[in-house]
């Protein structure tokens, strides 16, 4: 049984620093390997060579491809984050209403000054505007 006499501080600091690093050598392993997948400007035996590269040689393989890549993957994940960023705004655009109160109190309004709509009518509609 471990108890915090037999694990000192260090141990446990020098611990946290190597799950740490752990941790962000998978995310740096994970993130190559889903840029050279979704790479556009090169062909399937060229990706099959980088996994190759990269599984056989982790370190080496990951550490080349990010020196070699690196504006690249810049480049990919920045237009996929404006592609997001496009498509959301559009999504939004598309569920906003672009009719607030203030536009339809005055169409109702314009709608009893041409006779149209009573004085009661509009009421109602001025208080569902502003509901």
């Amino acid at each position: 049984m471990v108890i915090a006499t037999d694990y000192p501080f260090l141990d446990v600091f020098w611990t946290m620093l190597i799950f740490v690093l752990w941790v962000a050598w998978f995310m740096v392993l994970f993130r190559v390997i889903a840029d050279v997948f979704r790479r556009h400007d090169i062909g399937g035996g060229q990706k099959a060579l980088w996994m190759v590269f990269v599984i056989f040689l982790p370190f080496l393989g990951v550490f080349v491809y990010v020196i070699a890549q690196s504006h690249g993957m810049n480049e990919r994940s920045m237009k996929d984050v404006e592609s997001q960023q496009r498509q959301f705004d559009d999504y939004v655009k598309s569920v906003a209403s672009s009719d607030g109160a203030a536009t339809q109190i005055e169409k109702a309004k314009q709608l009893l000054d041409a006779g149209t709509i009573t004085q009661a009518e509009f009421d109602s509609i001025k208080q569902k505007a502003l509901a």
